[in-house]
């Protein structure tokens, strides 16, 4: 059975009195059947969020119409503001390196229909995986990493990656830092999975970190990739525990399967429009 059409509204302002009351005027004044709604207000930061999910047919308008007509109230409460069109899937795509079981359970949460978004590539700087992307019909593209062409392959993945329309670029286990010109020009659309439990054991080899540091819990971490290492906002994380007989194959072992997990809702509440970011912090509503 497909799924009503919705429009997803997504909203941080400074705290103050009247805010919920404004939007929920706005969309009652249209008629507006509003079906999902949540509110936080982070009394440290002084600031209010806010996401609402408004059934489409309910209003006399598109989605530019909506934005038009809500502009001045989100002027009026200096309201940094989004909405989306739930007919309109986010475009993720994917890259990855040799490592596939994060993408191995994108896809299959893709091509049951569990994860709705489109897929219009994978790019990884190993050509290992393209017979089973392209057997799943979606392109892919061999962009090769070296300390030499570094520059130039991601270069390439950002004219991919804007050719193709992408909303989201996902690491799925992709075994390279990203270029602070990179990270930049996509900021907060940039999803990585970190397989620990940050801020512990960031860069390379942290089951190895976290087994030499006899660690009783490891887990990961999705996060949105910044210029600095691992620092990104987080969106999700999940753990599991182990013990003094675990070794290191066994904590890798564990790791993917929370790894798989955690990237797969972090993505999930991405494209959902459930993720609000403030700072190196997010409010995520699930």
């Amino acid at each position: 059975m497909p799924s009503v059409r919705r429009y997803t509204l997504t909203l941080s302002c400074p705290d103050r009195v009247g805010i919920v009351a404004a939007v929920s005027t706005f969309v009652a004044s249209h008629q507006g059947w509003i079906v999902e709604a949540q509110h936080h207000a982070d009394r440290v930061a002084e600031r209010f969020f806010m996401r609402q999910e408004i059934l489409a047919e309910s209003l006399p308008f598109g989605i530019e119409a909506f934005r038009a007509q809500f502009a001045p109230i989100a002027e009026s409460f200096q309201m940094e503001w989004n909405v989306t069109d739930s007919a309109q899937k986010k475009r993720v795509v994917i890259l990855v390196s040799k490592l596939e079981h994060c993408l191995y359970d994108l896809l299959a949460r893709w091509q049951s229909g569990e994860l709705d978004v489109e897929i219009p590539c994978v790019i990884s700087n190993h050509d290992g995986f393209r017979k089973f992307v392209e057997w799943h019909e979606i392109p892919f593209y061999h962009v090769p990493v070296t300390p030499d062409t570094k520059a130039d392959a991601f270069d390439k993945v950002m004219h991919l990656f804007d050719r193709v329309q992408g909303d989201v670029m996902v690491l799925a286990r992709y075994m390279q830092v990203l270029s602070p010109k990179m990270c930049d020009r996509y900021t907060g659309r940039i999803i990585n999975i970190h397989h620990s439990f940050l801020p512990s054991f960031v860069g390379a080899k942290p089951y190895h970190q976290a087994y030499e540091r006899g660690v009783k819990l490891t887990g990961a971490t999705c996060h949105y990739v910044t210029a600095d290492l691992d620092a990104g906002p987080i969106i999700e994380q999940d753990v599991i525990r182990i013990d003094h007989s675990d070794s290191v194959e066994d904590l890798v072992r564990y790791g993917k399967d929370i790894e798989k997990a955690v990237l797969a809702r972090g993505l999930r509440y991405h494209v959902e429009d459930r993720v609000l970011v403030h700072g190196n912090k997010t409010v995520v509503f699930r």
